[in-house]
């Protein structure tokens, strides 16, 4: 696919990475047969193919409408089409140049920039946490489609962390709403990775990994969030005092991953970007280590039957696939993936659920309908995202991965 770049992105970063994405493309089409958007919607342009000509039409000088615009919103950047691409297009990073070239040149209507900005702010701000346990005192009281976003009030043994010190350390991505969502996740990894023998150190003043601004066209302010993080981990860092990063939110993978590549044009942080990305892990990773050191430590019982939704972020994004399952097998687990589009997004996609309701509900309960006959006595998951909205659609309880090791754990 040649491109002719309008002049005004010749020789620019956005320009010269567009364009060299948009030459590995050869139009096959393969990308169409696993995307969830044109699977629910059949429409070309709903596909990765599709954008694809709409974003080399913006880049070849063509004005982009409201059309073009609500056709790259509605991608979920899921990134199953990278897995599909013969070619190896790197999709995920054409689209965020996409959006953000669009979104310069079309307005937004007053409604839709109020909810993204109250999205893009008030997810990763301080006062998040107030708000939400405000929300869960008046769950009952609120609309259906609030209720699905506020989760049941945590127990409060979600916040019992370990207190023991071990020379194995590493540092955790604490996240912007899980502590606050989901605190169990986060303090269930730092239990599981310490009966292991391995000391988990949160670091002050880390917080959202820059995924949400970034996925919202706020590229300056993700890449903030990304320097400020990179802050808070380089003293440990540079100092040798951990050996991994650790995401148990795949989303927060995927992104701390791609740190390098995006600060690479920053020669204050490129080099510490590279680094932080090197010593990055999803705590799927990890568990090769951690299954012969606890599976002594695992109590007897009868075997937990466990379905299994692999995120987007996991298998596609940071194209890890397989590791999950078969280490909680190993474990003592009985762990199932559906039969059939395992592989496909369950509709969550960060802020996609609020934005784009409609389809990701869709998505959601396409999902379940998969996950539900195998009958399982828990849905595991690796994100906190997925994880929210799936529960938000099935009385099965959904938990990450590492929680239900975390509860067979002996006392």
């Amino acid at each position: 696919m040649q491109t002719a770049l309008a002049p005004e992105f010749r020789g620019t970063p956005d320009g010269d990475e567009a364009d060299a994405i948009l030459r590995k493309c050869v139009h096959c089409g393969f990308c169409t047969a696993t995307c969830p958007t044109y699977q629910l919607l059949g429409d070309e342009l709903d596909g990765p193919r599709g954008r694809i000509y709409l974003m080399k039409q913006v880049l070849e000088g063509h004005e982009p409408t409201r059309k073009t615009q609500l056709h790259l919103d509605r991608c979920l950047t899921c990134r199953n089409c990278e897995t599909t691409c013969p070619s190896g297009v790197e999709y995920g990073k054409l689209v965020e140049i996409g959006r953000r070239i669009v979104d310069e040149r079309v307005e937004r209507p007053a409604a839709e920039r109020a909810l993204r900005g109250l999205l893009k702010e008030g997810l990763t701000s301080p006062l998040f946490a107030p708000a939400l346990k405000l929300g869960q005192a008046l769950r009952p009281l609120l609309p259906a489609a609030l209720q699905n976003k506020v989760p049941a009030k945590a127990d409060v043994g979600a916040q019992r962390w370990p207190t023991r010190e071990h020379p194995r350390k590493v540092l955790l991505l604490a996240g912007c709403v899980q502590p606050a969502m989901l605190p169990n996740i986060n303090s269930a990894t730092a239990r599981v990775l310490d009966a292991a023998g391995i000391q988990t150190l949160v670091a002050d003043g880390a917080g959202c990994c820059g995924a949400i601004r970034l996925h919202l066209s706020d590229h300056e302010g993700g890449l903030a969030d990304m320097r400020r993080n990179i802050d808070a981990w380089w003293p440990a860092v540079a100092a040798g005092e951990v050996e991994a990063i650790v995401m148990n939110a795949s989303g927060c993978g995927v992104t701390v991953k791609e740190y390098g590549h995006s600060l690479a044009r920053d020669p204050a942080y490129a080099d510490k970007a590279r680094r932080v990305s090197e010593l990055t892990r999803d705590l799927s990773e990890l568990l090769p280590d951690l299954v012969p050191k606890l599976k002594s430590k695992l109590r007897r019982r009868e075997r937990m039957r466990l379905a299994f939704h692999p995120p987007c972020t996991l298998q596609h994004g940071q194209q890890l696939r397989g590791g999950v399952e078969a280490h909680l097998n190993a474990l003592g687990f009985e762990v199932q993936l559906t039969a059939s589009e395992s592989h496909l997004c369950c509709g969550s996609a960060g802020t996609y659920s609020v934005l784009q309701p409609e389809l990701a509900y869709a998505l959601r309960d396409r999902k379940l309908a998969q996950l539900t006959p195998l009958a399982p006595q828990a849905i595991v998951s690796a994100n906190i995202g997925c994880i929210q909205h799936l529960q938000s659609g099935t009385p099965i309880p959904v938990k990450h991965w590492v929680e239900v090791i975390d509860e067979a754990l002996a006392d």
